[in-house]
């Protein structure tokens, strides 16, 4: 296959991919998202495999915002596109935008992705792994550049979860997907009823190990406004595990 910049793939909607309302769970977006960053990699020749073969790092997210127009629902067609734009000394930018059957745009993303070292836990320089692009792309999903969520003053405790088997992920931590799980668990069933999530941003700050204990924490100061702020937290030194902003709007 040659080495594209724009990558396209279809997802069928499952039953295992939608919630109560027979619509797509956001965890299951970020998981496509994960998919089809590592597939659009490995077009490069930067896959998970190939980055853990030659390098001896893994391709860790640390930033993104998802805006949803529209929440496709079970038995819906999307397309997921995605395209890199030039690495910094750190990061990689990696862009998103989810097409229904009719090729309208129902959901936009940003994202910011890193290289760390497996052996070490350290992140790594973006010239560490040879990646040539066929060309630059400059067109955003959305025109915003991402930055670091402040952390909330009005938080309470949502719940405690402690990590295991069924949480972490070939890297041996907690992965992102599941982090969005449990932030939508910060509220109850009838509240998904009422509410939707019309944006989230997350901060990913600190790894999860299995045996580690999770405090979920959520602020809703500024609920009039639809914003809630929820974080995590590591119970075994406190340290700050993510940070994340999320709009809610009515059903």
């Amino acid at each position: 296959m040659e080495p594209s910049m724009i990558y396209k793939k279809n997802y069928h909607i499952d039953l295992r991919d939608v919630d109560l309302k027979k619509e797509l769970r956001l965890s299951t977006l970020f998981g496509y998202f994960q998919d089809v960053a590592n597939l659009a990699a490995e077009n490069l020749g930067a896959s998970i495999q190939d980055l853990e073969q030659k390098y001896g790092v893994a391709w860790i997210l640390m930033q993104i915002r998802v805006d949803v127009i529209r929440n496709p629902k079970l038995d819906e067609e999307i397309t997921i596109e995605t395209w890199p734009l030039e690495p910094g000394k750190l990061e990689f930018e990696r862009d998103f935008l989810v097409r229904d059957q009719q090729g309208e745009i129902i959901a936009r993303a940003v994202s910011v992705w890193v290289v760390m070292d497996i052996a070490k836990r350290r992140l790594k320089r973006s010239d560490t792994i040879s990646l040539q692009y066929p060309y630059v792309v400059t067109e955003r999903a959305m025109d915003i550049t991402l930055g670091k969520l402040k952390g909330s003053e009005n938080l309470d405790t949502a719940y405690l979860k402690t990590i295991g088997y069924s949480d972490i992920d070939f890297n041996g931590h907690l992965n992102n997907s599941r982090y969005v799980d449990y932030m939508m668990d910060c509220f109850s069933v009838e509240e998904h009823q009422v509410y939707h999530i019309s944006s989230i941003e997350v901060n990913y700050l600190n790894e999860v190990l299995p045996g580690d204990t999770l405090v979920l924490k959520k602020d809703l100061s500024s609920v009039e406004n639809q914003m809630i702020y929820i974080e995590g937290l590591r119970k075994r030194d406190e340290k700050i595990v993510f940070r994340s902003k999320v709009k809610i709007a009515s059903n």
